[in-house]
């Protein structure tokens, strides 16, 4: 991990890209008010029930807003690998040079992610569905399709989304299990597939029977049964197509031909196409296993987001409103770690020195969310000041 200076003025920043990765970062830091745990209380409230809906995640089928960060995040991974490996050749740096350099950020990333899951625990935590190692996993298939035609580029992403279809459709559908809560099922979970669709049950999967293997050939505090949250490790497989997307729109942006109209194409054709596979039957809308489906229609919605503000600001160049986002998009790493690292600790310490009734001001009731905006705001300026400095931390 490096300190960069401000970049090159031969290659200049495309605003909408740094942006929208602040937004992301913004989504990221709204769970620190923890909106899903204090709407419990406002039942009857249209506007903290759509507030508590958008800053949680979907059980199991369909998307809330909080579920378009991992998603957004392998995207601008892609769409950011145009313009990174543009720069580094215009410096000069031989393709030997750049593959080393890809190398170590897929590495890193992966380490990154299982460090940050390890946070707290008495031993390292071996898991690979962690949004920084998921793309960690990906990042050197989409790095060499960076160097590949439009169409070789397609062709792979329609074989990985098929391969990724047949893994699921081909493994045997499982019956359930005969004690849930030893394979890490929700309490009370609802949301079980019947018919074709089983093929994608929670920890009845072939992605599930895949961690059961792996995952116990590390050190484990217990033995893997399954995650509650129903992710797996070959997420990252289909993963790398939502990457590729990212690739596609950094490419049409780059080109310049009119980038906000095609990835406004773009966006309709895949969010009309997931359509067709959940209502024809082909696969859900599911982003705990990344489906197919869920690839066409989180796709569809970052290529909308992008087409928005590249209109917005990189053509129209409205910009002044987007200042707090900037600060957080280009030091999106660090605003990351902080906040999977220091959250916790920062909140208790707010508290063991000011008490906690002092963030009762708005009720007992919002007292997260009082905590969780100071918090949030703590690390925006640690943020501002590193933007202030031009220090931005990439690895």
């Amino acid at each position: 991990m490096n300190s960069v200076n401000t970049p090159p003025a031969t290659a200049p920043r495309i605003g909408s890209l740094d942006v929208y990765r602040g937004i992301v970062m913004f989504l990221l830091g709204l769970r620190l008010l923890e909106l899903d745990e204090v709407a419990v209380h406002f039942p009857d409230s249209a506007i903290w029930q759509f507030l508590g809906h958008h800053s949680s995640h979907i059980p199991w089928v369909g998307c809330s807003l909080n579920d378009l960060i991992h998603p957004s995040f392998a995207f601008l991974t892609g769409a950011s690998l145009v313009f990174s490996v543009s720069a580094r050749s215009r410096k000069g740096q031989s393709q030997w040079h750049m593959t080393l350099h890809a190398l170590w950020r897929s590495v890193a990333l992966i380490f990154l992610g299982i460090f940050l899951r390890s946070v707290d625990r008495d031993m390292t935590h071996w898991t690979f569905d962690e949004t920084l190692t998921q793309t960690g996993l990906g990042y050197m298939a989409v790095y060499a399709l960076a160097y590949c035609g439009i169409r070789t580029r397609w062709i792979w992403f329609g074989i990985i989304l098929t391969a990724s279809w047949l893994l699921y459709a081909c493994y045997p559908i499982m019956p359930p299990h005969a004690n849930p809560v030893d394979f890490n099922t929700p309490e009370g979970w609802q949301h079980d597939f019947t018919g074709f669709f089983a093929h994608w049950n929670h920890n009845r999967n072939v992605g599930w029977s895949f961690d059961r293997w792996l995952l116990n050939q590390f050190p484990r505090e217990s033995p893997y049964l399954g995650y509650l949250g129903g992710y797996t490790t070959l997420n990252f497989i289909p993963t790398i197509a939502t990457m590729i997307l990212g690739l596609m729109a950094g490419t049409w942006i780059k080109r310049g031909d009119q980038p906000a109209r095609q990835l406004m194409v773009a966006s309709v054709a895949c969010l009309a196409f997931s359509f067709v596979l959940h209502f024809g039957g082909i696969c859900p809308i599911l982003k705990r296993l990344w489906t197919p489906a869920w690839v066409f229609f989180s796709g569809g919605g970052c290529l909308l987001i992008l087409a928005a503000l590249y209109q917005i600001i990189d053509v129209r160049q409205w910009r002044r409103w987007s200042f707090p986002f900037l600060v957080v998009g280009v030091n999106s790493l660090a605003f990351y770690v902080m906040r999977h690292t220091l959250d916790i600790w920062f909140s208790e310490t707010l508290q063991k020195h000011f008490g906690s009734h002092v963030f009762d001001v708005f009720g007992q009731e919002l007292r997260p969310v009082t905590i969780g905006f100071c918090t949030f705001v703590a690390f925006w300026l640690v943020a501002l000041w590193m933007y202030r400095r031009k220090i931005y931390i990439r690895l």
